[in-house]
């Protein structure tokens, strides 16, 4: 099997004392950080990819991935984001958060001023590797 093509990657660049372009809460930071290990993707970033659907609304995936040739990556809490350049938009001002909607049940969201309402991310989001 070949091993991952190593490629750089491309940060955003931010004025000092402004947003990044996606902010994660401590909760979902601690989260993100527990899936990581139990999942072995400790020396992985999370990816975050997210489309619009015919309805307008934002549709997001999330795992743990290598950086691809074109992608941008950030920090924010600790944690290594990556986002493809074509995804950036979509993204930027984004809020992910670990919440719990009922009781017992604990996912992640999404907070995004461009969707019209935020969405939890499915069940086994930042579980395992890949968007």
């Amino acid at each position: 099997m070949k091993p991952p093509q190593t490629v750089p990657i491309t940060f955003f660049k931010r004025k000092p004392g402004t947003e990044p372009a996606i902010t994660v809460t401590p909760g979902a930071a601690q989260q993100i950080r527990a899936a990581a290990k139990g999942s072995d993707s400790e020396s992985l970033a999370l990816r975050i990819a997210a489309r619009r659907d015919a309805d307008g609304a934002i549709d997001y995936r999330m795992g743990f991935d290598n950086a691809r040739k074109g992608d941008l990556a950030l920090d924010s809490a600790g944690i290594e984001l990556v986002v493809a350049e074509a995804d950036a938009d979509l993204l930027d001002g984004m809020t992910l958060d670990y919440v719990e909607l009922e009781p017992g049940d604990f996912r992640f969201i999404f907070i995004n001023p461009n969707d019209a309402s935020p969405a939890p991310a499915p069940p086994d989001a930042a579980a395992g590797r890949g968007a």
